[in-house]
């Protein structure tokens, strides 16, 4: 069968591949972006600790996804936990290092301005530190998910969700008539859901960012 009928006649396995695979990118990119901010409140001030997490997050990212996951089996077993601690680690480095550039991008005369009417430590990064920070810190969060998007594709070897199941089992049946429609539907898939996620991200980014800071 060509490619389309092979999407008419799986399209409900697809849709909940498709799914599932967005929900285990989302729900990695919530923790991973309240782990990287919190890093980055925590170190933006000192040069050596943003340089250290910098370095710490960066080096998780020269580890391959597949042996990442592998080496996670053994100590979380298969499935699910593998999957959502993979990719929250790897979805910190660009959060961490677009938060503290942020945070120390900060006017230091508007901070002082804040501390002058009388705000706390934790009043002017709520209010004025973190809102300003916020263009940078969200492209982070862009970068992150288009990662993790391809990145989350690796699960499928630990028995995750998503449509890296599909791909696996097109790679792992070379040769027969389905094969390439497996892997393509799987492929397509993700980078239809990667353009969704960046579309509502620039949503985002209009409904939270003044016109002004965009500018």
């Amino acid at each position: 069968m060509d490619f389309w009928e092979y999407l008419g006649n799986r399209h409900e396995q697809l849709l909940t591949d498709a799914y599932q695979h967005a929900s285990a990118v989302f729900q990695c990119m919530v923790v991973a972006t309240l782990l990287g901010v919190l890093i980055g409140v925590v170190t933006y001030r000192s040069e050596w600790a943003g340089n250290l997490a910098t370095t710490a997050t960066s080096t998780v990212l020269t580890i391959p996804s597949l042996a990442m996951i592998g080496l996670l089996i053994p100590i979380v077993g298969l499935g699910v936990p593998p999957t959502v601690i993979a990719l929250t680690l790897y979805g910190l480095l660009p959060i961490v290092r677009n938060s503290i550039v942020g945070l120390r991008g900060v006017d230091p005369s508007l901070v002082e301005a804040a501390r002058g009417i009388g705000m706390s430590r934790l009043a002017r990064l709520a209010r004025v530190e973190l809102p300003l920070a916020w263009p940078p810190i969200l492209t982070g969060i862009r970068v992150s998910t288009q990662m993790l998007m391809g990145i989350a594709a690796i699960a499928a070897f630990a028995a995750g969700p998503g449509l890296g199941n599909e791909i696996f089992r097109g790679l792992g049946s070379l040769g027969s008539k389905n094969a390439l429609n497996q892997v393509l539907a799987g492929t397509l898939g993700i980078i239809v859901l990667a353009l969704l996620f960046d579309a509502a991200y620039v949503l985002i980014g209009r409904l939270t960012i003044p016109r002004g800071i965009r500018a």
